[in-house]
C-alpha cells in the first residue's frame, strides 16, 4: 500500500458565489444539474478519490441553512464540515483550514468544478505528497492581444497556462502561508503559497474540468456528467 493511502489528507471545498454575476437568485453551488445541487457533485469526487478525506465546505453563513435543508432533501449522506465564508477566498480558505488539523495534505477546490476526475484529484494529491504543492494547469491554446479595442497588440502564449483545482499543498505549509496578512496578488492558493517561499509543481489539467460561471457552463456539466453515466 503507498504511503498516500495512508496519509491524512483534507480537502476545503470553497463555495462563496451569491449568483449575482451569475445572473441567478439561487447561488450556483446549488443549481441542480442531473437531479442533484452542484456542491454535492464537487464533494462526491473527492469521496470517490479517497475514502479517508476530511472534507470542509465553506459557505457564507446565511447559506448554511440552506446548504442543510438541501442534504436533507436530497438524503446527501457523505460526512463533510461547514464553515464560515469570509469577504475574501483568501479568509474563506483560513476558516475553513481552522477546521483541519493533524494533516499531512490538504486540497483546496472550487465548489462549482463538478467534473473534477477522480484521476486529476488523485494526480494533484500524489504530486503534492513528493514535492509540497502542486496546481493542476492547461497550456493556454488560444492566440492573445494586450490592450484595448482600439489600441492593442498581440503576446506570446508561450509558457502561458489556465490555472484550475484543486490546488493541494502540505498542511505545514499552507497553515504557515496563511499566517500572512491579506495581499491584492493572491489570486489563488498558490500565489499565497509561493509568497511563503515555497515552489508550485504543475501537473496536466483536463478540459472538462470547468468552473461553472456563466449559464452555458452550467449547460455543458450538464452535458458531461450524461456522458460519463
Amino acid at each position: 500500500m503507498s504511503l498516500l493511502k495512508t496519509c491524512e489528507k483534507a480537502v476545503i471545498i470553497v463555495a462563496g458565489g451569491s449568483g449575482k454575476r451569475f445572473g441567478s437568485e439561487v447561488p450556483k453551488q446549488f443549481l441542480e444539474i442531473t437531479g442533484k445541487p452542484v456542491l454535492m457533485h464537487t464533494i462526491e469526487r473527492f469521496r470517490e478519490a479517497f475514502t479517508n478525506v476530511k472534507i470542509v465546505v465553506v459557505l457564507p453563513e446565511v447559506h448554511h441553512e440552506t446548504w442543510e435543508n438541501l442534504c436533507n432533501e436530497h438524503q446527501f449522506e457523505i460526512e463533510h464540515e461547514v464553515a464560515k465564508g469570509g469577504k475574501e477566498r483568501f479568509d474563506s480558505v483560513k476558516n475553513g483550514l481552522e477546521k483541519v488539523t493533524d494533516c499531512e495534505l490538504v486540497g483546496v477546490q472550487d465548489g462549482v468544478r463538478p467534473l473534477t476526475s477522480v484521476k486529476l484529484i488523485q494526480s494533484c494529491y500524489d504530486t503534492a505528497f513528493s514535492y509540497g504543492a502542486c496546481v493542476p494547469a492547461i497550456p493556454v491554446a488560444d492566440s492573445l492581444r494586450k490592450g484595448n479595442k482600439t489600441d492593442n497588440k498581440p503576446v506570446s502564449r508561450e509558457g502561458l497556462f489556465r490555472v484550475q483545482t484543486p490546488q493541494v499543498f502540505r498542511y505545514s505549509w499552507l497553515l504557515k502561508a496563511y499566517e500572512q496578512p491579506f495581499d491584492s496578488s493572491f489570486t489563488d492558493d498558490a500565489s499565497v503559497i509561493e509568497k511563503a517561499g515555497h515552489k508550485i509543481i504543475l501537473v496536466d489539467g483536463e478540459e472538462s474540468n470547468i468552473k461553472i460561471t456563466r449559464q452555458e457552463d452550467l449547460q455543458l456539466a450538464e452535458f458531461y456528467l450524461l456522458q460519463q453515466d
